[in-house]
C-alpha cells in the first residue's frame, strides 16, 4: 500500500484500545510504586543495582516492540521504535540538567534517587498533559504538524545556543517564588520535603530541588512531545515512548552519571536531531496540501536520528580525552 512505510501514515488505525489504555496506566503506576518503596530508605545506589534497574527498563521497550510487531504491524513497531529512541535521546538531555541541579543544590548521595524519581512523576504528568493538547491539535487539522515544526525549529535553536551552560538556579522563578512563600531550613533532613523548625512549618532543600526539577520537566515536555508526534500521531504510542523512556531514568543517572559530563557535544545532536524531525512534520504538513511533497520514511528517520547520536558520541568521547590529555 503506497505510504505505508510513511511516518504519520493517515490509513493506519490507533493502536490503543480503551482495555490497553487501562491496562498500560495500570502497569505504569505499579512500577512507580516500586520504584516508590524502593527508594523510601534513604541509600547510595550502587553500580550493581543501578545497572540491573537499566536492564529491565531497557528490556521492557524492546518486549513491547516485539508484542507491536505481532499485534499491529511492522509500520507501528518500527514507529514505536523510533519514537523510543528520540525519547530517550531527550531524556539523556534531561537527566544532565538533572545532574547539574543535584551538584548545585549539593543533595547527599542517599536521596538523590528520591529527587530523580520525583521529576520523573512530574514528568509524565507533564507529558500527558501535552499529548492530550497534542491529539486535541492534531484532531483539529493539520496545521497542528505545522505548528509543532515551528515549535521543534525554535527547540534546537535554543538548545544549539544554550550549548553547556549550566541553569541558574538562584534565579529560578520557581525556585524564588518557593522562598518568599515558606522558609527554607539549611540543612537536608533524609527524604522529608518539609519539616516543623521552631514552631513553624518550612520547607528543606530537597523541596527546593524538586521544584527546579519539576520546572525543567516544562521545558523538556514542550521539546519532547512535539519531537514523538513527528514519528506518530497515535497518541497512545507517543504515550508508551514517552513512559518507557522516563520510567528507566532513575537508574540510568546513576549508570551513566561519570558518562553525562563526557557527553560535550550531546546538545549539538540534539538540536540536529529536533530540526530534522521539524523539517519532517512540515513537509507532511505540505504533502496534505501539495501531494507531490515528499515525505521522508520510517526507516530513514531512525537511520538519521542512531547515526547522528553515534556521532556526537564519538565527537564527545574524542574532545573529552583531548581534554584530558
Amino acid at each position: 500500500m503506497p505510504g505505508s512505510t510513511h511516518i504519520l501514515a493517515e490509513s493506519a488505525a490507533p493502536v490503543g484500545t480503551p482495555a490497553l489504555w487501562v491496562v498500560s496506566v495500570v502497569v505504569l503506576l505499579g512500577l512507580l510504586v516500586v520504584d516508590f518503596v524502593v527508594t523510601r530508605r534513604p541509600h547510595e545506589v550502587s553500580m550493581k543495582e543501578a545497572v540491573g534497574w537499566s536492564v529491565f527498563y531497557l528490556a521492557l521497550p524492546v518486549v513491547f516492540g516485539v508484542w507491536l510487531w505481532f499485534a499491529a504491524g511492522t509500520d507501528r513497531a518500527l514507529e514505536f521504535m523510533t519514537g523510543f529512541v528520540v525519547e530517550k535521546s531527550l531524556s539523556v538531555d534531561n537527566l544532565f540538567v538533572f545532574m547539574l541541579l543535584l551538584g548545585a543544590f549539593a543533595v547527599p548521595a542517599a536521596v538523590q534517587q528520591r529527587v530523580l524519581l520525583y521529576g520523573i512523576v512530574g514528568a509524565l504528568v507533564l507529558r500527558g498533559v501535552f499529548i492530550a493538547a497534542g491529539a486535541a491539535m492534531l484532531a483539529a487539522g493539520t496545521w497542528a504538524f505545522l505548528v509543532f515544526g515551528v515549535v521543534l525549529f525554535v527547540s534546537a535553536v535554543k538548545v544549539m545556543r544554550q550549548g553547556d551552560a549550566e541553569p541558574d538556579v538562584a534565579n529560578m522563578r520557581s525556585v524564588r517564588l518557593l522562598r518568599r512563600v515558606m522558609p527554607v531550613t539549611d540543612d537536608y533532613h533524609g527524604a522529608r520535603l518539609t519539616v516543623r523548625e521552631k514552631g513553624k512549618r518550612a520547607l528543606t532543600p530537597l523541596a527546593v530541588v524538586v521544584v527546579a526539577v519539576f520546572a525543567t520537566d516544562v521545558v523538556f515536555a514542550v521539546d519532547s512531545v512535539p519531537a514523538v508526534y513527528g514519528i506518530t500521531e497515535d497518541p497512545y504510542l507517543v504515550f508508551a515512548t514517552n513512559a518507557f523512556a522516563l520510567l528507566g531514568l532513575r537508574a540510568l543517572y546513576f549508570v551513566l552519571h561519570a558518562a553525562l559530563a563526557k557527553l560535550v557535544h550531546l546538545n549539538h545532536g540534539l538540536a540536529i536531531i529536533l530540526a530534522f524531525i521539524g523539517v519532517k512534520l512540515v513537509l507532511h504538513w505540505a504533502h496534505g496540501i501539495w501531494p507531490a511533497v515528499p515525505e521522508i520514511p520510517t526507516p530513514l528517520s531512525l537511520a538519521v536520528i542512531i547515526g547522528t547520536l553515534a556521532v556526537v558520541t564519538f565527537t564527545s568521547l574524542r574532545a573529552s580525552r583531548r581534554a584530558e590529555a
